[in-house]
C-alpha cells in the first residue's frame, strides 16, 4: 500500500461542517487534506433549502436549541463559539450578502446556494487546504503509536495524528451520504444512536392526498396523534403529494410521526384549515355562507373557503354531496364540514424511506463525544462534526447551524 506525505489532520467528507472544520484548522496553521468522495465539494449543500441553502436562523441560541429537543444541550458550547451572527459575518466577508426570512430563516440574496459553497470553497483555497476529490475512503485506523491512517479504496494510504469525520448521515445517497461515517465510528469502537429519518415526507393510508397533488396549503395547522392523545403540532405551510404530506409543517412533524409509527397502533396527522377561527366563530361563518347563498351549491359555496381543487375530495370526506344545495344542509351536516375544516384527518401508514430525508436522526452517540471539542472520548485526535452526531432540527436552518458550528469547534481543535 502507497503510503503518502503525513498531515497534522485529516478531514473526511466535503459538506458544511468538513469544508468548515478544514478551513478552520488551515486557518491556524495546521497542514490540512480534505477527502471527498464526490467530484465535487458541497453536492447536498446545493440542492439544500430547495436550491437556496437556508445557511441559518436569525433566532437566539435558546431557540436553536429547543429547537433540537433532547440534543440542544450539547451544541451550546458550539454555538457560543460560532453562532448565526459570525456565521453571517462569516459569509459577508466572502462576498455573499444574506437576508433574513419568514421564520427567521437566513438565506443568500441571490437565491443561489452555489455562491455559498464558493464562499466556502475560496476559504479552503485563501488557507490553502490540500483537497482530493472522487476518493472513495475504505477505512480508517489508528496504529499502535496513535496515528490515524485513511485508507482509500484506490489503495493510497494518508496518516495524521488528528482525523474527523463529517460524512453525513444516509440521507439523499446520490449526494455522497452513504453512511460511511456510522460504519467507520463502530469499527473505532463508537457506539451509534439507531439512524432514521428526520424531516421526511408522510405516507398516507388514504388516496385523498393524490386527488390534490401539488395543491400547497399557507398558513395551517398540523397536529401528529397516536392512538388519540395528540403528540405535537406545527403552524405554516404543507403540500398534497401523490403518495400523502408534504412541506415544512409536516417534515418537522416526522420525527414524533416515525417514533409513534414504531409503538402505537394508529398515527393520524390533524390537518386544522382554519386556525385563526374557532369552531364558535367557524359555525357562524358557514351558517351566514349558506344563508345568504340558500341556492347555491355546496360546491360553489365552499369556493369563499378552500381552494377549488379540494372540494370535491373535501365534501366527500365529510359525506355529503356536491350538489346539495345550501338550504337542504341540515345542521348536523353543517357541524360534518366546520370538523372537517378543523380536524382534516389522515392516518399515517408509513415515512418515505429514510434515503429521501432531509437530515438523518441519530448517529453517533453525544455522550461518546467532547462538546467543547468535537473529539471523541474514547479516541483521542478522533473527531467528528456535522450531521454525523446524533443531533437534528426542525426545518428552518438550524440543522445547517449546527453543522458549521461543531466544524468550526472541530477545526478548532484539530
Amino acid at each position: 500500500m502507497l503510503v503518502k506525505a503525513a498531515y497534522d489532520a485529516i478531514v473526511i467528507g466535503g459538506g458544511p461542517a468538513g469544508m468548515m472544520a478544514s478551513g478552520r484548522a488551515a486557518e491556524r496553521g495546521k497542514k490540512v487534506l480534505l477527502v471527498e468522495k464526490n467530484d465535487m465539494l458541497g453536492r447536498k449543500l446545493l440542492i439544500s433549502g430547495s436550491g437556496r441553502s437556508n445557511i441559518t436562523n436569525a433566532g437566539s441560541i435558546d431557540e436553536h436549541i429547543a429547537n433540537f429537543g433532547r440534543s440542544g444541550k450539547f451544541l451550546r458550547n458550539a454555538f457560543s463559539e460560532i453562532f448565526n451572527t459570525e456565521l453571517i459575518d462569516f459569509f459577508k466577508a466572502r462576498g455573499v450578502v444574506l437576508k433574513v426570512e419568514r421564520g427567521k430563516r437566513v438565506f443568500p440574496e441571490s437565491g443561489r446556494s452555489k455562491d455559498i459553497l464558493d464562499a466556502l470553497k475560496r476559504y479552503l483555497h485563501e488557507n490553502r487546504v490540500d483537497l482530493i476529490l472522487a476518493a472513495e475512503v475504505k477505512d480508517v485506523i489508528q496504529d499502535e503509536s496513535g496515528t490515524k491512517k485513511v485508507i482509500l479504496a484506490r489503495g493510497v494510504e494518508y496518516a495524521a495524528p488528528s482525523v474527523a469525520i463529517c460524512t453525513g448521515g444516509v440521507s439523499y445517497p446520490e449526494t455522497g451520504s452513504t453512511g460511511f461515517g456510522f460504519d467507520a465510528a463502530k469499527r473505532l469502537g463508537h457506539q451509534l444512536v439507531d439512524p432514521r429519518p428526520a424531516l421526511v415526507p408522510l405516507v398516507t393510508e388514504s388516496a385523498l392526498p393524490r386527488t390534490w397533488q401539488g395543491l400547497s396549503l399557507d398558513n395551517v395547522k398540523a397536529a401528529v396523534i397516536g392512538d388519540g392523545e395528540r403528540i405535537a403540532e406545527c403552524f405554516g405551510d404543507m403540500i398534497f403529494t401523490h403518495f400523502g404530506l408534504s412541506g415544512p409543517i409536516i417534515l418537522d412533524l416526522s420525527g414524533p410521526a416515525y417514533d409513534l409509527l414504531q409503538e402505537k397502533n394508529c398515527v393520524e396527522i390533524s390537518l386544522d384549515l382554519k386556525p385563526a377561527l374557532d369552531l364558535s366563530k367557524l359555525n357562524n361563518r358557514l351558517i351566514r355562507e349558506l344563508a345568504g347563498n340558500s341556492n347555491k351549491a355546496l360546491k360553489n359555496i365552499l369556493k369563499e373557503i378552500l381552494p377549488a381543487k379540494m372540494i370535491p375530495g373535501f365534501i366527500d370526506y365529510c359525506g355529503l354531496s356536491k350538489d346539495k344545495k345550501a338550504n337542504q344542509i341540515t345542521a348536523r351536516e353543517r357541524e360534518r364540514l366546520v370538523k372537517g375544516l378543523k380536524d382534516l384527518r389522515f392516518r399515517i401508514k408509513k415515512t418515505r424511506p429514510i434515503e429521501e430525508a432531509i437530515v438523518t436522526r441519530g448517529g453517533v452517540n453525544t455522550k461518546e463525544i467532547d462538546p467543547k471539542t468535537m473529539e471523541s472520548r474514547l479516541i483521542k485526535g478522533l473527531f467528528f462534526a456535522g450531521e454525523l452526531i446524533d443531533v437534528d432540527a426542525k426545518t428552518g436552518g438550524y440543522n445547517m447551524q449546527a453543522a458549521f458550528s461543531t466544524g468550526y469547534v472541530c477545526g478548532n481543535n484539530l
